[in-house]
């Protein structure tokens, strides 16, 4: 592992400990160069997944950007940092899962949306309004008839009655 502050190539672990439920290793690392120390973690990947963009273009999925906009969506909600964490690692098993290593990111934020619905309803708009590149405040109207009418279980499947404009 290379060490994050001088660059040098050898790092040495000095604590492992499970982390996640045990879905991940955390390791305390101390560079032999400089001496600084730092931490990673290792988490099981069954696929290398890549995203399919709404205009074609192929990425390779990054659950970084996932949790980011997990992130966003939760902010300033009741909901601590570890279970952002364990919903971000619920969304990659998932999406993992699913036998397809090339996702439509419309795919990817339907999931998202389907998860953030059944646990914050304002997170669930935050995340559509951008997923869904909501331009006029009808939008956002119609996606509350969809909370109202289907409650806080239910599908985004109809949401928006338009058709996607998802912009990637």
């Amino acid at each position: 592992m290379r060490c994050p502050f001088c660059g040098h190539d050898d790092t040495q672990v000095k604590d492992s400990r499970p982390h996640e439920d045990g879905a991940a290793i955390r390791r305390r690392r101390i560079c032999g160069s400089c001496g600084q120390r730092f931490t990673t973690i290792e988490r099981v990947q069954l696929r290398d997944l890549v995203v399919i963009k709404a205009d074609a273009r192929r990425v390779p999925f990054e659950r970084d950007k996932l949790a980011r906009s997990v992130k966003v969506a939760l902010r300033k909600r009741p909901v601590d940092a570890e279970r952002i964490e364990r919903i971000v690692t619920g969304l990659v098993r998932r999406l993992e899962a699913m036998g397809e290593t090339d996702i439509p990111s419309r795919d990817i934020g339907r999931l998202v949306m389907e998860t953030l619905r059944e646990i914050d309803s304002v997170a669930y708009i935050r995340f559509a309004s951008v997923h869904w590149d909501f331009r006029e405040t009808k939008d956002f109207a119609d996606i509350l008839a969809t909370i109202s009418t289907a409650g806080p279980g239910g599908s985004s499947e109809d949401f928006p009655p338009s058709g996607p404009k998802d912009k990637d």
